[in-house]
């Protein structure tokens, strides 16, 4: 692989103006001026249009439509092993509180958010994944994965790469191990004391949806004797903390049988004396079907898969969110707990808060919005962009 290049670069006034904001995407639209084809990786430096000064650098992506990244504001800077070191030092220590909270799984580089644009690692206990969603970080990856690992002193990192890398015609390819020896697929965490495992491999994303886990920690502690219904439950994050917090009864309910094996298999790497049941099927059919037969629940958590991947999709993902907020109003017993939330970033806070009261409003259901959290402090939010996650807690009156 070639080494990068620098490549210098005007943009249009607005861009420039966004970005001095600290937005970090650059559009191929807005390059007015760039001395030289770029290739992946290759390091755009941005010159001011007035005083042509450098006010900022980014990696130089030909094949998006976010032709740049940004990942260094305000003049000059050497982009090398120190520059690296210094951005995931700094991101390693905005999650120290989290692992004094008998928590070793967290989200160490959130892409954009900690100033490294399509690059995501996540740890668990001792193992690292490094999933790379762009091939700017493909010439890097030598100089990132030492600083990875001393950062978080992890014994193994592995390699995931996003579907379009994986098409593309490069030197790695998925799974591939970057540091230290890793032969499972399998590794057991824990999330405040709660003990889970994740294929790092074979599992969503990084092998785990660790951007829910406050939301996970607070559902246990108000489980205690209740009976729960967890909805696209997944690999049973909220259900196990549910259990291990004193749950009387849990249900987990999701449309893949091998997730709910391993919500079984979670559940069972905990000691609780409630009751776990598994459901699989659709959400939207099962939830009717318990609508039919009265069947209430103390806490109902509704978590669903994002709705909303692309423009076009926001209206019927808001048609779903409805419905899943009516379905969710009629299994949850009075004076019971409610807890919606969203992945959708095309959705913002408001709408989804919104739609929540339209359907209280329209069943004449009285409620009390008890809590709304976002992201956990492993999941900071750099750009309006970069906020995805939001739940709601509700008290149904």
């Amino acid at each position: 692989m070639a080494s990068p290049i620098s490549l210098a670069i005007k943009l249009k006034p607005t861009a420039e103006k966004l970005v001095k904001q600290g937005h970090p995407w650059i559009f191929s639209e807005s390059i007015e001026k760039i001395n030289k084809p770029g290739k992946a990786g290759d390091v755009a430096i941005l010159f001011d249009q007035r005083n042509n000064k450098v006010f900022g650098i980014g990696l130089y992506d030909p094949d998006s439509p976010i032709r740049i990244k940004m990942i260094h504001l305000g003049g000059g800077a050497k982009i090398n092993e120190e520059f690296f070191q210094k951005k995931i030092f700094e991101a390693y220590e905005v999650r120290k509180p989290l692992l004094e909270t008998d928590t070793n799984a967290y989200r160490l580089i959130f892409g954009e958010n900690d100033g490294l644009p399509g690059l995501i690692v996540d740890i668990y206990n001792n193992v690292g994944v490094v999933k790379l969603y762009s091939p700017i970080w493909l010439p890097y990856l030598k100089m990132l994965v030492p600083a990875i690992a001393e950062a978080s002193q992890v014994e193994s990192l592995v390699l995931r790469l996003s579907r379009n890398l994986q098409k593309m015609k490069i030197s790695f390819k998925e799974g591939d191990v970057l540091y230290g020896n890793f032969d499972n697929h399998t590794v057991t965490f824990k999330e405040y004391g709660v003990n889970f495992q994740a294929d790092l491999l074979l599992g969503h994303k990084t092998g785990f949806f660790l951007d829910h886990r406050a939301n996970r920690h607070r559902v246990g502690q108000l489980a205690k004797g209740k009976t729960v219904l967890d909805v696209f439950s997944y690999a049973g994050g909220f259900s196990v903390h549910a259990l291990a917090g004193g749950a009387k009864e849990v249900t987990s309910l999701d449309f893949s049988k091998q997730a709910l094996e391993l919500a079984q298999q979670n559940a069972n790497l905990n000691n609780h004396d409630g009751k776990h049941f598994t459901l699989a099927g659709d959400a939207f059919e099962l939830l009717n079907d318990m609508v039919k037969h009265k069947k209430q629940f103390d806490i109902v958590i509704i978590d669903p898969p994002s709705f909303a991947k692309s423009k076009k999709e926001i209206d019927v993902a808001k048609k779903k969110y409805a419905e899943l907020t009516t379905l969710g109003i009629q299994l949850t017993r009075k004076n019971g707990l409610l807890l919606l939330a969203s992945c959708s970033s095309r959705i913002n806070a408001d709408e989804f808060l919104d739609i929540h009261r339209d359907e209280f409003d329209r069943l004449k259901v009285t409620c009390q919005l008890e809590e709304f959290t976002q992201h956990d402090i492993d999941h900071p939010i750099g750009f309006d962009e970069g906020a995805y996650l939001k739940s709601g807690y509700y008290r149904i009156s």
